[in-house]
């Protein structure tokens, strides 16, 4: 941290390097005009188009902008005042490179070099080698001067910081983007799910108490003998019934807590939030057995209470099957999400037979060559009978906060669906609706193991 003192110290440095540059006025007002406009442009792209825009606008010279492609790890063209010969998201040509500092090329182009600024380039959401950020390439310059150099070196230093600066704030807003899902994720499949603690606990006392009274019956025939052996009989047979209750509760809370505690591991992992984003930790693991099922086993009381029946005899999901790429917990939780989905939308069908039907189905198949040649796909799916979705609503349904029109009446927040998309997609596949006989299918792809 600067004191005062290193503060004035650094004006008057400024000040006597403002005297040394000499810029003129016109020069004085497009740095102004630059700093100005950079504030008032949110958008990258606009602010990309900025960049160009002040050497054509006070200088009347055209200007190509190339900056690196964080997916592609390349430079690509993503701005220019004149596109004749080229191309936006085109590499820059063999003469336009970076450089230690700014050059001509033979065709009277100067180039520059845009920066970072080296102390917070490791915070960009990607890698800036030697914190290279992108080239301005500005022509035709009829007369080399090193005072137009000078200018342009140094506004190609103030594009680096603010470039910088918005990288960084983009970065700071999609955190929290995330943040905000994931806070979401972790109410619906953490916090409400939490809530069933309170019934377990509430008939897990029952039983207790119910154990009480028979220990104090128990304890009068002990002391007084005043009952006879048809009355003990069904005493011990009613403390048996009660005893095969507390086991059943106490697998029920194992269950439930096996799963928070999975779904916690899962959501709060540190990797997540120093990131802003979902980090797999994937490990080998039988699909069926340890995600389909104990997903299902949650939602199979609540199911039957409302009248819908699990159709498995289609699922296609062997016992033996292992896959080696997925993460336990986020696919799990996706499988949360479509039965939670599945046990609110459901509804009843009348079959070409005329008979009336209210289930749900789940699967699996092999789609051959679907991540490319000899790039198998594992399809996953569950399917509930009721009414089809609007076609103009198919495509928006993965959106985040989109809701259709005939589930505004049940409780939801449009999150569920958007969240599996993301969780598929960071497993290198992707998430899907069909519109089938009797009703709705959601699905995901996920490459196999071959």
């Amino acid at each position: 941290m600067y004191t005062l003192n290193d503060i004035l110290e650094r004006i008057k440095n400024k000040k006597r390097d403002y005297r040394h540059y000499d810029f003129s006025q016109i020069e004085n007002i497009a740095v102004m005009t630059f700093f100005d406009l950079s504030q008032e442009f949110d958008n990258i792209d606009d602010f990309y188009n900025l960049c160009v825009a002040i050497p054509k606008g006070f200088f009347d010279l055209n200007a190509r902008f190339y900056v690196i492609d964080p997916k592609l790890n390349a430079m690509l063209l993503i701005a220019g005042t004149d596109d004749q010969g080229y191309e936006l998201k085109s590499p820059p040509p063999d003469d336009v490179r970076p450089n230690e500092s700014s050059y001509y090329t033979e065709k009277n182009s100067l180039v520059l070099t845009i920066r970072g600024k080296k102390l917070l380039i490791d915070q960009l959401p990607f890698r800036a080698a030697d914190n290279i950020l992108g080239i301005l390439e500005v022509y035709p310059i009829g007369e080399r001067d090193r005072h137009n150099e000078l200018f342009f070196e140094k506004y190609a230093n103030r594009i680096g910081f603010n470039m910088h600066n918005k990288f960084l704030a983009a970065k700071n807003i999609e955190h929290l983007r995330f943040i905000r899902s994931l806070v979401a994720d972790i109410e619906h499949n953490v916090i409400v799910p939490n809530m069933v603690y309170r019934l377990f606990l509430k008939r897990l006392n029952a039983k207790i108490m119910k154990n009480v009274e028979i220990e104090k019956l128990l304890s009068d025939y002990s002391d007084h003998k005043v009952y006879d052996d048809t009355d003990m009989e069904k005493l011990l047979k009613e403390l048996q019934e009660v005893n095969q209750g507390l086991t059943g509760e106490l697998e029920n809370i194992e269950k439930h807590y096996k799963n928070m505690s999975l779904f916690l591991e899962t959501l709060f992992r540190r990797s997540h939030f120093d990131h802003g984003k979902l980090i797999l930790r994937t490990k080998a693991c039988n699909m069926k057995n340890d995600v389909v099922q104990p997903q299902l086993e949650r939602y199979v009381e609540q199911f039957r209470k409302a009248a819908i029946s699990i159709d498995d005899r289609l699922s296609g999901i062997p016992d033996e099957e292992v896959i080696s790429v997925i993460d336990v917990g986020l696919i799990a939780q996706v499988y949360a999400n479509l039965f939670t989905n599945a046990l609110k939308y459901t509804q009843e069908i009348i079959s070409e037979t005329g008979e009336k039907k209210k289930y749900i189905s789940y699967g699996r198949e092999t789609v051959k060559d679907f991540f490319g040649n000899e790039r198998d796909g594992i399809k996953y799916n569950v399917f509930s009978t009721g009414t089809h979705i609007l076609d103009e609503e198919r495509e928006k349904i993965f959106e985040e906060g989109y809701r259709g029109k005939n589930t505004m009446n049940r409780p939801g927040t449009g999150h569920g669906l958007t969240f599996i998309k993301n969780a598929i997609e960071i497993h290198g596949g992707v998430a899907g609706y069909e519109a089938t006989q009797y009703g709705n299918n959601f699905y995901f792809i996920i490459p196999g193991s071959n």
